[in-house]
């Protein structure tokens, strides 16, 4: 069995509202084979609680408008770190850099198929060259190389002083 059309629909919008509220790294699987009560999982992540929740609740509201559809439950929305939305045919998790590096749901499926997402979803995967990670790995800003070179400079020049 695999993930329904209507399924795949509901992943699609929520990928493109994941992605317009800058989450990063998402990623849906196909669980129908593995799991009877639902289809597909979106996985995104977000670095502060305060995105957790607006990319949430941008999901959501995407997909009451764009597709009649209301979660049947939610969950974590008070912590802020972790949301899950049930939709029935997919559950989202939006969960804040640090839980998702912790929880690691994406190692725990990876032998599920992937889903195809819409391209501004998929792009949150790819890293610039020049991207300044935190502590998790996250790509948090893009380094102007001029300034990279500039500061090796001085950093030298103090060096040889």
């Amino acid at each position: 069995m695999t993930a329904t059309d209507h399924s795949q629909e509901l992943i699609n919008v929520a990928a493109q509202a994941a992605a317009d509220k800058l989450a990063h790294d998402i990623i849906a699987f196909d669980v129908s084979d593995v799991l009877a009560i639902t289809d597909a999982f979106l996985i995104a992540s977000a670095a502060n609680d305060r995105q957790v929740k607006s990319i949430a609740e941008e999901i959501e509201e995407q997909l009451r408008e764009k597709l009649d559809v209301k979660p049947v439950r939610r969950e974590g929305e008070r912590e802020g770190r972790w949301i899950l939305l049930d939709f029935l045919d997919i559950v989202v998790h939006v969960q804040h850099s640090e839980e998702r590096s912790f929880y690691s749901l994406d190692r725990l499926w990876k032998d599920c198929p992937e889903l195809p997402i819409p391209a501004d979803a998929l792009a949150t995967r790819n890293r610039p060259e020049n991207a300044v990670l935190d502590a998790d790995g996250n790509a948090v800003a893009v380094a102007d190389h001029d300034e990279d070179v500039n500061h090796h400079v001085d950093t030298d020049a103090e060096d040889e002083s």
